[in-house]
């Protein structure tokens, strides 16, 4: 029976006016120009659903999984819908009538234990460094790979040789006097698959008077888990964290993961029902802060080394909209001398990752790729950054499908090495 679930109120689809504003960002709706690809249409059969016109079935709640979360409807509703939001809750709906084992399994008992990823992802690091992966591009081998796994395999970034997690200390001193105290969190794709990011990260913090505390304990923020409708797996995963970095002592929880730090400012409405949680969830999403968001926020060192080359920048969908942060990583990199920063057109554009839509909904992930790197060729950048390893994964696509002379960086890395010279 719906009236025993947890179900989204009336105030969230009731007041849409269908004006169709939200029809000009949706990548989706641009792609198929179907009502039910809009988040219009995903209001209007989400209303229905709920109301007992139409039977939640799989089909509805397919619907729901097309939507990108890439929260630009959210943006520009003027009446306050929030589609996207509204189509998260309702996989959640149907993952409470349903409940699919693999589910529980993928994110209950693998994503968030640390140890069992990394077994996981083992085989991809000998992939790598074993050589195989270098001899399969020398000899052109990913050819013959069918079209869906030669993506998937681009996705891939050079892998490290054991995942960070294992290799960085808990406690990170600053490098001259100490000025800040901050819990750095370690991404789940960040340890396993972009460690050397992570690494310049930390190096960066504490380059600018930060002692950084990286608990080794930390499991997954729980994006994965919210994007299928496991709410109930999230708030699991908040509390282990919100513990941990409550033991730590910090001042600030900075992360240079996108999806990270959406998830993770958003703990206190996750657990704002809790009575033992609420207050310390809240103040646990008060912390939070993007590494470039912090970074200008504090007397930052001006690098002396110069990077030679053209840059442009992609907005990661859960920084900018979820967020709010945007002009940041944009300074940031401006002050890198040598840096001949240049306008990504259609910068805040999503660029069809949104997680695993690439596995789920492949041909609309491509197709909206394609217009990212559309953009990306008019750019003619030498590089382009981004803040969330997700967006990277999926600009790596694009790039090598495209076969662009560029490479795809996170904004912190450039910073570093511009220390470094």
């Amino acid at each position: 029976m719906l009236s025993d679930l947890h179900k989204p109120s009336e105030d969230q689809y009731l007041n849409c006016i269908r004006c169709g504003l939200c029809l000009a960002v949706c990548p989706t709706y641009r792609e198929h120009l179907t009502e039910t690809a809009s988040p219009r249409g995903r209001v209007a059969l989400a209303r229905k659903g709920l109301e007992g016109e139409l039977q939640l079935s799989l089909n509805l709640v397919e619907q729901m999984y097309a939507c990108f979360d890439c929260l630009a409807c959210n943006e520009i509703c003027p009446v306050g819908i929030r589609p996207a939001d509204l189509a998260l809750e309702m996989r959640a709906m149907q993952e409470q009538l349903q409940p699919e084992a693999w589910k529980k399994a993928l994110f209950g008992n693998l994503i968030p234990k640390p140890g069992r990823m990394e077994a996981a992802t083992w085989p991809l690091r000998v992939y790598e460094k074993l050589g195989i992966r270098r001899l399969v591009y020398a000899l052109g081998l990913r050819k013959l790979l069918p079209g869906k796994l030669r993506d998937l395999e681009a996705m891939l970034p050079h892998l490290p040789q054991r995942p960070l997690r294992q290799a960085l200390p808990e406690v990170t001193e600053a490098a001259s006097e100490e000025k800040y105290r901050v819990g750095f969190f370690l991404g789940c794709a960040q340890s396993l698959m972009f460690a050397e990011e992570s690494a310049a990260s930390v190096r960066v913090l504490a380059r600018n008077g930060c002692t950084v505390i990286t608990p080794k304990e930390t499991v997954c923020c729980g994006m994965p888990a919210l994007d299928y409708g496991r709410t109930d797996l999230v708030r699991e995963q908040a509390r282990i964290n919100i513990a941990l970095f409550e033991k730590a002592g910090v001042e600030t929880i900075v992360t240079d993961c996108a999806t990270c730090g959406s998830t993770l400012k958003d703990y206190g409405k996750l657990l704002a029902d809790d009575p033992d949680w609420a207050e310390r969830a809240a103040a646990f999403s008060q912390k939070v802060r993007d590494v470039s968001e912090f970074l200008m926020s504090i007397p930052l060192e001006k690098p002396q080394g110069r990077v030679e080359a053209r840059v442009t920048y992609h907005d990661p969908c859960h920084l900018r909209r979820g967020q709010g942060v945007w002009k940041q990583p944009r300074e940031l990199l401006q002050m890198i001398d040598g840096l001949e920063f240049v306008e990504l057109p259609e910068a805040d554009w999503c660029c069809g990752s949104a997680g695993s839509q690439l596995i789920t909904h492949y041909e609309t992930s491509l197709k909206v790729l394609e217009r990212k790197t559309d953009n990306l060729a008019s750019a003619q950048a030498d590089y382009i950054a981004s803040g969330c390893p997700g967006c990277q994964m999926q600009l790596n696509v694009g790039v090598r499908r495209e076969g662009l002379d560029v490479q795809v960086v996170h904004p912190i890395t450039l910073l570093d090495r511009a220390y470094k010279k």
